[in-house]
């Protein structure tokens, strides 16, 4: 298994819209394990393949404390939201920020599993938002485009200054204890 390069907010690459996937095969599952190795070295609780750049509509996410109960969404689809839900949220490609995001409190999605059958899954709580998080990736959409303009152009530009500086993104993500979607 490879560790896989993340984007960062504001690479354009990130705003991309996935494509659906045609076929499961061994390359494809080869791209899971992938994304599972590099979701958990960040360490994240969900990735999208957007974030390393394929654009294909696939996401992983594990959000045990153990790293023990992995899920793969191939082509997923949300069929149904309910309520409301106000939850902080990171990302892997927005490395340090963490902001308030609402979004469904409970989401029935479709999608394919790594051998390619279908299922469909009611989920609530932070694995409903962390479907939504990873979808809207899928969808060139980051959860940054939830805020403000004034508080998405500090980001950028905190991060920014950043790359310019040289500062090391893992000593930045290590400044925050919990996993990020």
């Amino acid at each position: 298994m490879a560790i896989l390069d993340i984007l960062h907010f504001p690479d354009p690459r990130l705003r991309q819209r996935a494509v659906e996937i045609e076929r499961v095969d061994d390359d494809l599952r080869a791209l899971i394990d992938d994304m599972f190795a590099t979701m958990y070295q960040a360490p994240g609780i969900g990735l999208a393949a957007t974030q390393v750049n394929v654009h294909r509509r696939l996401l992983v996410i594990d959000i045990s404390q153990e790293q023990n109960q992995p899920q793969v969404f191939i082509n997923p689809e949300i069929l149904e939201r309910q309520g409301v839900e106000e939850m902080d949220e990171g990302c892997l490609s927005v490395p340090g920020f963490y902001e308030r995001v609402q979004r469904a409190e409970q989401i029935r999605v479709r999608a394919l599993n790594r051998d390619g059958e279908t299922f469909e899954l009611e989920a609530d709580g932070l694995l409903a938002v962390c479907i939504q998080h990873e979808i809207d990736h899928l969808d060139g959409k980051l959860f940054v485009d939830y805020l403000s303009q004034l508080k998405r152009q500090r980001i950028r530009k905190k991060l920014e200054k950043q790359r310019r500086l040289g500062l090391d993104e893992a000593a930045e993500r290590d400044r925050h204890a919990e996993p990020v979607i």
